[in-house]
């Protein structure tokens, strides 16, 4: 009987330590990544804006002409938006991982291959909110030595949606550098004993 209370007792210390604060922690900043990356994604991918502007003026006869902005007009946006992507599809997927692969036993080569995949997701991502960031300062301001003239201040709408959503991409690129430096540090933790359930206990 002494026996049989000593091993209830060690499974349920097991159970509290299953998904202990570290776990916790990594799980709320994947869950933030990917509410960031995904919010990018959308907002990028749903923002155009058409309007009627003066393009030529004949005596005193205006020429006008509507024009539409869109990002796919933009290969550096297109590039943002992929990427963003495939940055929320990578924490979606590592999200499951963190709640229900415990009983997979994530140790090892397999956690070296998660933190592989966290490293190349924030690369992507910083190349792809780079890009952006590099046509919007273009937009916004022109550039006088290549005579390409600015147009945020035609398509202001498309200018302030476009500017949301780089913040989105950065808060969510600075995220995942942090989830990258804990998958690598987790590669020198050595695994404790967990359960094999699939929902976190609280």
């Amino acid at each position: 009987m002494a026996q049989e209370n000593g091993d209830q007792k060690r499974v349920a210390e097991a159970k509290d330590t299953s998904f202990p604060a570290k776990k916790w922690l990594l799980l709320t900043l994947r869950l933030l990544a990917f509410m960031a990356t995904a919010s990018a994604t959308l907002v990028m991918a749903l923002n155009k804006e058409t309007k009627t502007i003066v393009v030529a003026t004949i005596g005193n006869t205006p020429i006008t002409a509507t024009l539409t902005a869109k990002f796919q007009h933009t290969p550096a946006n297109i590039f943002f938006v992929i990427a963003n992507g495939m940055a929320t599809l990578h924490s979606l997927m590592m999200i499951i991982v963190e709640i229900c692969g415990q009983k997979f036993h994530f140790n090892g080569f397999r956690l070296a291959i998660i933190a592989v995949l966290d490293m190349m997701t924030a690369a992507l991502v910083s190349g792809g909110v780079n890009a952006a960031a590099f046509m919007a300062e273009l937009g916004k301001n022109g550039n006088s030595h290549a005579r390409w003239n600015k147009v945020c201040d035609k398509f202001d709408t498309f200018c302030d949606h476009a500017g949301g959503a780089l913040i989105a991409s950065f808060g969510g690129l600075l995220i995942l550098l942090v989830i990258s430096t804990m998958s690598i540090l987790k590669l020198l933790t050595k695994p404790r004993p967990t359960d094999h359930s699939c929902t976190p206990v609280p």
